[in-house]
């Protein structure tokens, strides 16, 4: 996973320090949160933090339930997905990338759902995001 570009900051980044670290992956971070507006898989965003030795992770919403948490590395980003039972068999029913397959299969499992966590560098992952934050929303 990539180490966030905002560990020990004591506040949120602004978008110009996102777009700082994130170099040319800012295109896919900055199209993929429009997408998820667009289609009203998400309706507000919120920064997050437990510990500034941590860093920062954005966090996309639906209401109040998070669809996704981004984490801005350099040059690329990292987006988790919680998913439940019901989001996993939905996952593995769609056609997502092998890498995407591969990763849901060795992700961990928590009382709240399966982790799936992917490094997002260019505009060929919008799709197996978009793909996800769906089946999130709907399941």
């Amino acid at each position: 996973m990539p180490e966030n570009a905002f560990v020990n900051c004591p506040v949120p980044p602004t978008e110009a320090g996102v777009a700082v670290a994130l170099g040319s992956a800012k295109f896919v971070w900055d199209e993929f949160r429009a997408t998820l507006v667009r289609e009203k898989i998400a309706d507000s965003q919120v920064w997050k933090t437990h510990s500034p030795k941590w860093g920062w992770s954005l966090r996309m919403l639906k209401k109040k339930r998070t669809i996704v948490w981004l984490s801005p590395g350099r040059g690329e980003f990292a987006a988790l997905f919680i998913l439940g039972a019901r989001a996993v068999a939905a996952a593995r029913a769609a056609k997502l990338p092998r890498a995407v397959v591969a990763a849901l299969d060795g992700a961990p499992k928590y009382p709240e759902g399966t982790g799936l966590r992917l490094v997002v560098k260019s505009p060929r992952s919008l799709r197996a995001l978009r793909q996800l934050a769906t089946i999130k929303a709907a399941n």
